[in-house]
């Protein structure tokens, strides 16, 4: 009897581990061009203080570099656009709650242009609150010009993601996240999901680059709407301040 324990106290343990520390890249999203899954607007699941968590991005690597990617970057990041990507690498995932940490199914986060691959992130935290999380990435990629073939290392982070981390009750309170419709908007974007539980003081519009472009004071809970009448085509971001933190939303102009 003993050793039977042992022996599933033994296997309960690989086990854990294996589920907390790696992942399987979804079959799913190997014919896309490229993303991160889920997407900021799905965002990640909630998490309750005191009960592990566990929950996997999926991403497909680019074969070469968009527009999107090098979005903010002025000309030098305009240039880059269509060149091969070599190599890709996720460096970090930033924001988590103390006690989380990710790993990737590959050793390193390391993966080659147009690859699958996915990182799991697991922990167990003690502290309540909503913690913005960023993907930072670093891509090599080659580019060709008169004077012969280069490779070149390009960062770049994604966010606009959040953990919420508390109580059933405070998740109750919150768990519609805060989204953005139409996206992409032409001439007009509406904030949706603001709760009277939220109690939600401010809405700021900010472009790529954090420059402020329109601040709205709240008072209730009602949708609102901004006019992007006057602004370039792009990314922008609305942060909603509330009781329980900064929400971001980021949505795209065209």
């Amino acid at each position: 009897m003993k050793k039977l324990l042992i022996l599933s106290l033994s296997i309960f343990m690989l086990n854990a581990a294996s589920w907390a520390q790696s992942c399987t890249p979804g079959a799913n999203y190997a014919d896309s061009s490229y993303g991160i899954w889920p997407d900021t607007t799905q965002n990640l699941p909630p998490a309750l203080v005191n009960v592990a968590y566990s929950t996997d991005l999926n991403f497909k690597v680019p074969a070469t570099v968009s527009a999107e990617l090098v979005s903010g970057l002025g000309p030098t990041g305009q240039a880059l656009i269509g060149s091969p990507i070599q190599g890709f690498s996720v460096t970090g995932v930033n924001g988590l709650p103390i006690g989380f940490n990710y790993g990737c199914n590959i050793s390193g986060c390391s993966y080659a242009g147009g690859a699958n691959g996915c990182a799991n992130i697991w922990g167990t935290t003690t502290t309540a609150g909503i913690y913005p999380i960023s993907v930072d990435v670093s891509a090599t990629v080659i580019i060709t010009t008169i004077l012969g073939t280069f490779a070149q290392t390009q960062s770049v982070t994604f966010d606009g993601y959040k953990i919420i981390v508390g109580t059933a009750g405070v998740i109750e309170g919150i768990i519609s996240p805060i989204s953005v419709s139409p996206n992409p908007a032409h001439s007009m974007v509406t904030v949706n999901g603001i709760t009277s539980s939220m109690k939600a003081t401010e809405a700021v519009l900010t472009n790529v680059q954090g420059k402020t472009i329109e601040k709205r004071n709240l008072t209730s809970n009602a949708n609102l709407t901004f006019d992007l009448n006057g602004l370039n085509d792009g990314i922008y971001f609305i942060h909603v301040s509330h009781a329980h933190g900064v929400e971001t939303v980021k949505f795209m102009k065209n």
